[in-house]
């Protein structure tokens, strides 16, 4: 028999579909990529095709095959990590979505969740599911499919729809699709739809009946590591386990090996997402953070975490690339924004999604505040790397209220961590040390370490730990007082973005 040498994560994103392969010692060995094309619709919409990420993936795992120049009996396990929120509805008998995968920055469910709040408010089921009304998570996005797509309410009712998070439906279609394909999730993405009770990890029939959703419609919900079913449809992985589930700020989470209770990491991406593990209590949230199952291994209790997400980070950057022309590729922004020593008094809150942690204001738009004639390209770009770095420094105030512990150091991870001014910047406005991993990729990592431990390749969290290193760190180096005051202004900036959107226009 062939030696199994690596384990290869599915990394379905928001911008692109990746697969990346590991070695052992959780180094990469080979990464395919596509980017995905970005529909918008309308203001506030944002959707994707299925079929072309789908179509991606297939294409990316033939991409790191052949770069490492092996096959799959050499691959021990797959492991799978996605956007989280993000929408699919498709007919079981045809494989076909009814509508494209609406994306979870898509803005179109406002009105669904004010009618659902009431006289309530938007916390109307927190206790429920750990989650605010908002357009946000899954459960609004499926009943605007059913309410919207003619046809759609009545086949779901007939039990001829399936829906899931971009998880179920890699998975369905790995599995054999049409043809026998699984129709599964793990608890941290059913975490994140508004329809699983937060206490029992099972699929709550009040709310799918308060959201209009039949249950017939919802995959069965596993654990984040396990064997779920056999590569089928995908030739190039047939008869590989299909076994880690992990939502990618979740998956991120767990290969950062933070384990143990009061850890956290912060992701650079398309948006931040910050995450303290909270152990297996599940902790409320006074301060507008969302509680959320963290990762559960097989059989053991499932770890919960508290968690804040930011909208617009990384995808502020592009807009300036690609809607702004500012820059012509991502990476310059940082070499502009270091031709000036600071923001020359200019403030970016890119609401473009509305406001997430901890404001949850949907009604907010992006604003650039603290304009004069002497604020140029420079101060613009350097503000708008500065909105991820307070936006974060807001999330973390939250967390360390509500852990009633001062977080000493943030591990972090993702694309927008190579940037080191906006490292240092990050440093400066916590006043904590910021800490980058060897492996930035560890959103992949995670959901190949959940794979390889369900298939004994790895034996467990021990190894995840081993595996960690430190590649660089920075330390705080701004004054007390120049930092409060920065923040103050930011503090002020984002006042200004509420009550943009009226009623009418929801």
């Amino acid at each position: 028999m062939t030696e199994k040498k690596y384990v290869i994560a599915i990394d379905q994103g928001t911008t692109s579909s990746r697969a990346i392969l590991f070695d052992h010692a959780g180094q990469i060995v080979s990464v395919g990529q596509l980017e995905h094309e970005q529909i918008f619709p309308r203001a506030g919409w944002v959707e994707h095709n299925p079929i072309e990420i789908w179509s991606n993936i297939r294409e990316a795992v033939g991409q790191a095959l052949a770069k490492a120049g092996t096959n799959r009996h050499e691959v021990a396990a797959i492991g799978i990590t996605n956007q989280r929120e993000t929408t699919v509805v498709w007919d079981r008998t045809t494989g076909e979505p009814v509508y494209n995968a609406i994306v979870w920055q898509d803005t179109r469910t406002d009105r669904i969740c004010h009618e659902l709040a009431g006289t309530e408010g938007a916390d109307r089921f927190k206790a429920r599911v750990g989650l605010p009304l908002a357009t946000y998570f899954s459960g609004p996005k499926i009943r605007w499919i059913l309410d919207n797509v003619d046809g759609a309410r009545e086949k779901a009712e007939a039990g001829q729809l399936l829906f899931g998070n971009t998880d179920s439906w890699v998975v369905w279609n790995m599995t054999g699709g049409v043809d026998g394909g699984i129709h599964v999730t793990d608890v941290t993405n059913a975490s994140r739809t508004m329809l699983m009770d937060i206490h029992t990890l099972e699929w709550d029939p009040y709310m799918c009946e308060q959201l209009g959703i039949p249950l017939s419609m919802l995959p069965e919900i596993r654990s984040s590591s396990e064997v779920y079913g056999y590569g089928r449809k995908q030739g190039l992985l047939i008869d590989t386990p299909i076994s880690g589930i992990l939502g990618d700020q979740q998956a991120a989470t767990f290969g950062q090996a933070c384990f143990e209770k009061g850890m956290a990491k912060n992701t650079y991406g398309t948006g931040n997402f910050m995450l303290i593990n909270t152990g297996t209590e599940l902790v409320a949230s006074q301060n507008g953070l969302l509680t959320t199952v963290c990762y559960k291994i097989g059989a053991q209790p499932a770890v919960y975490a508290l968690e804040g997400s930011i909208a617009v980070t990384g995808s502020l950057i592009q807009w300036l690339r690609d809607n702004l022309g500012l820059v012509s590729s991502a990476p310059e922004i940082e070499a502009l924004a270091a031709t000036v020593p600071d923001n020359g008094g200019a403030y970016f809150v890119p609401a473009f999604s509305g406001l997430f942690a901890p404001y949850w204001r949907s009604d907010a738009r992006g604003a650039l505040v603290g304009l004069t004639r002497f604020v140029n390209r420079g101060h613009i770009a350097r503000a708008a790397l500065e909105a991820t770095a307070f936006q974060t420094r807001e999330v973390l105030d939250a967390m360390n209220a509500d852990s009633g512990v001062a977080l000493t150091e943030l591990k972090v991870d993702g694309g927008m961590t190579a940037n080191e001014l906006l490292m240092q910047f990050q440093a400066d406005v916590l006043g904590v040390d910021v800490v980058r991993p060897r492996v930035s990729e560890t959103t992949a990592l995670g959901a190949a370490y959940a794979a390889g431990i369900a298939v004994g390749f790895w034996e467990g969290e021990q190894d995840v730990i081993d595996n960690w290193a430190e590649d660089k760190r920075w330390s705080p180096a701004m004054p007390i007082e120049d930092r409060e005051r920065t923040f103050r202004l930011w503090r002020k900036a984002v006042t200004k973005t509420f009550d943009w959107v009226d009623e009418d226009v929801l």
